[in-house]
């Protein structure tokens, strides 16, 4: 184990912790239809649940409607319950083969809840990044106790790291920022 290591692991764990937060605010519904709203619906599928995806194809009919076609007819009923059923405030309809999913206009108090919800998100990222600085920190003052790396090094490190994490909290920002107009965006 390296400094050069510490670093490299530091910035990966980082890394995955903007993953994380990319997908989370992925979830986060705001006035615009996208069909990764539906990515955690579990359709009944002959006795198993089954992600959405897998049953049906989906498709943008238009900036604020989904549309759901089942690959079988017979699944029409179950896909549309599941849509449903999902807790997502979302009311399905069926017409013919194809389920319109049409996206509910957001108010203005529930917008300012999705910003609320989204600033959420964004700390609990900066607080796994800011734990993961402290992680790489511990490291490198572990070479030094074990007489791997100089303090010299060790500061060296620490320094690399502090601009990891800036690096890392400036993308959070970022990211938080333009979700944040999309959310507001009517």
């Amino acid at each position: 184990m390296s400094v050069a290591d510490v670093k490299k692991n530091t910035e990966q764990k980082m890394g995955k912790s903007i993953e994380t937060l990319k997908a989370n605010l992925a979830k986060v519904r705001t006035g615009r239809a996208h069909t990764g709203l539906l990515d955690q619906v579990m359709v009944d599928y002959y006795g198993s649940p089954t992600g959405l995806s897998q049953v049906a194809n989906l498709t943008l009919i238009d900036a604020r409607t989904i549309g759901v076609q089942p690959y079988e007819k017979k699944m029409v009923a179950a896909v549309e319950k599941a849509i449903r059923e999902a807790d997502l405030g979302l009311n399905p309809a069926t017409h013919g083969e194809l389920i319109r999913v049409p996206m509910p206009p957001l108010t203005e108090e529930r917008r300012k809840e999705m910003v609320k919800l989204v600033k959420s998100e964004a700390e609990d990222a900066k607080i796994a990044v800011r734990n993961i600085r402290r992680e790489g920190n511990e490291g490198l003052k572990k070479l030094v106790k074990d007489k791997v790396a100089s303090e010299d090094d060790e500061r060296r490190g620490q320094d690399e790291i502090q601009k990891l994490t800036d690096k890392f909290v400036a993308e959070i920002d970022k990211l938080v920022g333009d979700k944040e107009k999309e959310v507001m965006t009517v």
